[in-house]
């Protein structure tokens, strides 16, 4: 019962977000809680975490700096030349760009079970992607933003450490050393995490009401490109460099399905509630195509898909 809701994860935030786009007012006074409702999210994914996860960089380092390398390439970059064709204005340029330059969305774990992936590698480049953000994220939002608006670089990094960094080390600590607790408390968490999502997402939307007939059609169609790009360059990229489908499927689900969430309110704390748009349809979106080519995928055969060339190893 509980995997069915935390699948139907889209829905539930359709139809908040429909209930905040004619009820704002029930929202918007929480305005101030973003921030709050997203460190939870972190400790929620540090507290399924635990130090050995981490050593699966020394067996799989090969695909882990190829995901890295393209998340922090393909969707920054990506995100420019959307905002570029699409001629969007400053705001939404740097909410397209924040989306771009976070690390990868901890929905890419479940998605990438259900396409049978590789779990522990996805946990991994999720976990190292989300504390090198801490400072990649600013640093890439300045290099490709910060000529067109004032970027508060440091207080950006700051931030994070707060909001990233500091409760997902936490939840680290405590699975380690309360791992019975923690185990008990597992199935939830997962469950916490989309309701907070979902929370952030109806708050945007409703700061955002009376924008998003103009602008959120253009967005979605951004946000769809965007993602698409990044699942489509994550798969493909590792084809090419002869990954087994296995790491393929593991790759294109770490590069596309961003921690949409941290950019929504990084743009509501340092920009402002336009710039959060684009991170609040991509968290709709991406579990909505994530969940689509996993069950795509989950019906496909890994040997199947797999060609002898393929089937090197990953180191």
């Amino acid at each position: 019962m509980l995997k069915k809701i935390i699948q139907l994860f889209p829905l539930w935030a359709i139809l908040l977000s429909v209930l905040a786009f004619n009820q704002p007012q029930l929202f918007t006074p929480l305005k101030g809680q973003i921030v709050p409702l997203l460190t939870i999210i972190m400790l929620s994914m540090g507290l399924t975490l635990r130090g050995r996860d981490f050593l699966n960089v020394a067996h799989s380092k090969r695909a882990i700096i190829t995901g890295l390398i393209l998340q922090f390439t393909v969707m920054p970059l990506s995100a420019v030349l959307i905002s570029y064709v699409l001629g969007f204005d400053t705001n939404l340029t740097v909410g397209m760009v924040l989306v771009g330059s976070v690390a990868g969305g901890t929905s890419s774990n479940v998605m990438c079970y259900l396409a049978k992936g590789d779990v522990a590698l996805s946990i991994t480049m999720t976990a190292i992607s989300t504390l090198i953000g801490v400072v990649m994220t600013p640093l890439l939002v300045e290099l490709l933003a910060g000529h067109s608006v004032d970027v508060p670089m440091w207080s950006m990094i700051i931030s994070l450490v707060k909001i990233v960094l500091v409760p997902v080390i936490l939840g680290i600590l405590i699975n380690t050393y309360c791992h019975r607790l923690v185990t008990k408390i597992e199935p939830v968490l997962p469950l916490i995490s989309m309701v907070v999502i979902i929370m952030i997402i109806a708050i945007v939307v409703a700061l955002n009401q009376s924008k998003l007939t103009l602008i959120g059609p253009m967005v979605a169609v951004a946000v769809i490109l965007h993602n698409g790009i990044g699942m489509s360059a994550g798969y493909w990229v590792c084809r090419a460099l002869r990954f087994n489908e296995t790491v393929c499927r593991t790759v294109a689900f770490e590069v596309g399905l961003q921690n949409s969430g941290l950019a929504t309110a990084l743009a509501m704390k340092f920009f402002s509630a336009t710039s959060a748009v684009p991170g609040t349809l991509f968290s709709v979106w991406h579990n909505i195509s994530g969940s689509c080519m996993a069950g795509f995928w989950s019906k496909r055969s890994v040997k199947d898909e797999s060609s002898s060339s393929q089937a090197k190893a990953v180191q």
